[in-house]
């Protein structure tokens, strides 16, 4: 009896093998075009420079030195993407919708060489036949008088860790949270003297959530029910990496328009956007609660709406029973 249940147990599973590769319990999505995020909307939306900027962009690395934590098994994958530097020079172009900046490519600078090279090579071999010992050179390559420096500088994760959760006879629930933060540092440099002229650092947190619920109880003799529940959801780091270097990009127009590095073909356009950007960096948030420990107003610069909230609050007071 025992030979016949393995045997059916063998068969089972080489058919559960065979249509592993038919058995989709979640429909593939389309692919998307793009990823846009709150500070991708804020750069593209910058006015046009007085005149565009010619900028480098050789090497933008992770600079963190991390691993994706390991689960046993030995594993190389980096904690934040590889990809930075095509995610500045993507940046660079989306600023003030392709008006500020040209990007001249310096990441596969070899390749690019190598292929004038090739260019070269054949003009001279085929054209200087037909044109009496002539061939057509190919133009100088442009040069820029700002490079841009930088990379990951920071990746901290558990910075705050917590959870919730309840369970009575059997039932219950819990919630799971993990914050992560990844930093940013751009710096714009001086190709003729070597000067820094102006560097930014920007943040971005990551946010992870986990929550699932349970029963594990006796519904009658010999009768166990036992069910299971949840979901996890994770920022993707990469997109976090991306969001905060187009926040550094915006950042770095702004102040070095702020120090005469460049500035906007609109000045008035250009004093209310710097106004609003040093108003938004200087901020503290506070809270305000009463004898009780209740939240009364939160006082956050950057927003109106909680700056009025607050004052109104401030006039009337507490409300008292």
């Amino acid at each position: 009896m025992r030979k016949t249940f393995l045997a059916f147990l063998l068969i089972g599973g080489l058919f559960v093998g065979g249509c592993s590769t038919k058995i989709q319990p979640v429909k593939s999505a389309k692919a998307q075009i793009g990823y846009k995020t709150q500070s991708h909307l804020e750069l593209r939306a910058l006015p046009e420079p007085a005149q565009p900027i010619h900028v480098v962009v050789y090497k933008f690395r992770d600079q963190t030195g991390q691993y994706k934590p390991g689960t046993g098994t030995t594993g190389w994958s980096t904690a934040v993407t590889q990809g930075a530097t095509s995610m500045l020079i993507k940046s660079l172009q989306d600023a003030g919708d392709g008006k500020w900046f040209e990007v001249l490519e310096r990441e596969s600078l070899n390749n690019l060489l190598n292929e004038r090279k090739i260019i070269q090579q054949t003009r001279r071999e085929y054209d200087a036949a037909k044109q009496g010992g002539k061939y057509q050179k190919l133009p100088p390559l442009l040069f820029a008088p700002i490079m841009l420096e930088g990379g990951i500088i920071a990746y901290e994760s558990n910075l705050l860790t917590g959870g919730v959760g309840a369970r009575y006879l059997g039932i219950g629930a819990n919630t799971k949270y993990q914050r992560d933060m990844v930093t940013i540092y751009l710096r714009a440099v001086s190709v003729k003297n070597g000067r820094v002229l102006k560097s930014v650092t920007t943040n971005k947190t990551i946010f992870s959530l986990g929550m699932d619920a349970g029963v594990f109880k006796f519904v009658g003799f010999r009768e166990l029910l036992e069910v299971e529940a949840g979901f996890t959801t994770n920022e993707p780091p990469q997109m976090a990496v991306l969001e905060a270097i187009e926040r550094a990009t915006y950042s770095l127009i702004l102040e070095g328009a702020s120090e005469g590095l460049w500035a906007f073909k609109d000045e008035k356009m250009q004093s209310r956007l710097l106004a609003k950007y040093y108003k938004e960096k200087s901020a503290v948030v506070t809270a305000d609660f009463d004898e009780r420990g209740r939240l009364i107003a939160v006082n956050d610069p950057a927003n109106p709406r909680y700056t009025k909230a607050q004052k109104k609050k401030k006039k009337t007071g507490p409300r008292r029973r």
